[in-house]
């Protein structure tokens, strides 16, 4: 067997161990390792093991994930989830499936401060569902579009997955950030629309809301100011150049934990919890990264991504072809893989086989994170739709599965506007230099 189809082997066998269950990170370690064993005998796979995982971690540059992290958690204890949904509420909430929009805006808003799909369907799920519920809203379209809505924070910036990817392909963070703006607010919009295509459709799975005048408006607009400010500082300080990722990371994780302060959310039990959260949290991406980054030595040893260039270049596939050929199997692996954990495995791998084909990175990243996206809230295993199942009890993952298919297929129309309209992601980062 050559070196390239043993990688290939490798591949596969990871995927099947993780289909059996074995934990991301272990398996792909132990593939890794074993490969380069197979290559390079123990003495090669004993340097590696004892090698990588510091050099995987050691970057300065990965500091911005737990700062990241920690910033969500302060801002999901200073109750603003709850001050977002209000505010929007009171404006559209009276009209007919204004909940369910309500929650979209405060997904996105919200996942602009926090950079997880799982903490924003989580933190929105426990606002929004019982509002719904108790408006008569039907109990699949309202769980589905917490579970859509949740995945708006794998892509507005701050994003930790754009961050990995950025990590992984040594591309700019900032110019990922800027560049997922216009798709992340061309996300929420779909989804929208999709909620109001299915109400007009089906009047009655939607009741209207009261309406709430414009007094009480005035006020609730005054709760959302620390929002607005924490998000305009850290992605404002980023786009004017005032600090890096990283810097905008400390001082939004600071600002985060200085509004919880303010607004009575921390007290010493919750800064105890926001402490643990932010470092299991960021012990599973660590230990996921370690992982990837044995996988990835084996792979890159075995010559596999030059063998499927090499392989497309003979096939005379067209570029629209290959594209094609990879949203196609990032959709097949979502509906398997959680979102993280496919970036880490398929990247290293593509990333040699976009640049080939002369594809922007960020551009790339940009429609890579957003199919993951779509395997968030694809079943069988949707990551989105258990948590959302979780969050609310007394929720069947049926109910959840049924409502989800008009926010599939306006992920689809997204991606395929991305593809055909690359200016979509690549416009603003050039604007701003």
């Amino acid at each position: 067997m050559s070196d390239a189809w043993l990688g290939l082997a490798g591949f596969v066998g990871a995927l099947v161990l993780i289909a059996f269950g074995l934990p991301v990170a272990v398996a792909m370690g132990a593939v890794g390792v074993l490969g380069y064993w197979w290559l390079n005998g123990w003495a090669g796979a004993a340097y590696v093991l004892g090698s990588t995982p510091f050099e995987s971690l050691f970057p300065y540059s990965f500091s911005v994930i737990p700062l990241f992290v920690m910033m969500g958690v302060f801002a999901s204890y200073a109750g603003l989830s709850r001050s977002l949904f209000d505010v929007i509420n009171a404006f559209i909430g009276h009209r007919r499936g204004g909940l369910a929009v309500t929650t979209v805006g405060a997904s996105a808003l919200f996942g602009a401060i926090c950079g997880s799909s799982l903490a924003t369907v989580a933190t929105i799920g426990r606002v929004a569902m019982p509002e719904m519920k108790r408006h008569g809203y039907d109990l699949s379209l309202a769980s589905a579009t917490v579970a859509a809505g949740g995945t708006l924070g794998v892509l507005i910036p701050p994003s930790i997955l754009l961050v990995i990817y950025g990590l992984l392909t040594q591309s700019s963070i900032g110019a990922l950030f800027i560049g997922a703006l216009i798709p992340g607010v061309l996300g929420a919009l779909l989804y929208a629309g999709a909620i109001m295509v299915k109400v007009w459709l089906h009047p009655d799975v939607a009741p209207k809301a009261p309406r709430t005048e414009w007094r009480g408006r005035l006020r609730l607009m005054g709760r959302i100011w620390p929002v607005i400010l924490l998000f305009a500082v850290v992605i404002g300080g980023i786009y004017l150049g005032w600090f890096s990722p990283t810097e905008a990371a400390a001082v939004g994780a600071v600002g985060a934990f200085v509004l919880a302060l303010l607004m009575g959310g921390l007290t010493r039990e919750t800064l105890r919890s926001s402490v643990v959260e932010t470092a299991a949290l960021t012990g599973m991406i660590f230990f996921i990264l370690i992982g990837a980054a044995l996988f990835n030595f084996f792979l890159e040893n075995t010559g596999l991504p030059q063998m499927l260039i090499a392989a497309i270049q003979n096939a005379g596939l067209s570029v629209l072809m290959v594209t094609i050929l990879i949203l196609a199997f990032y959709i097949i692996l979502g509906c398997f893989m959680d979102s993280m954990s496919m970036i880490l495995l398929t990247v290293p791998l593509l990333t040699p086989i976009a640049l080939d084909l002369g594809f922007d990175l960020v551009w790339f990243g940009i429609v890579v994170v957003t199919v993951a996206e779509i395997g968030l809230i694809t079943p069988p295993i949707g990551m989105n739709l258990f948590v959302v199942q979780g969050t609310v009890g007394g929720l069947t993952q049926g109910t959840v599965v049924r409502g989800i298919l008009p926010f599939i297929l306006a992920d689809i129309v997204r991606l395929v506007l991305l593809v055909a309209f690359p200016a979509l992601v690549l416009w603003l980062p050039g604007a701003m230099g």
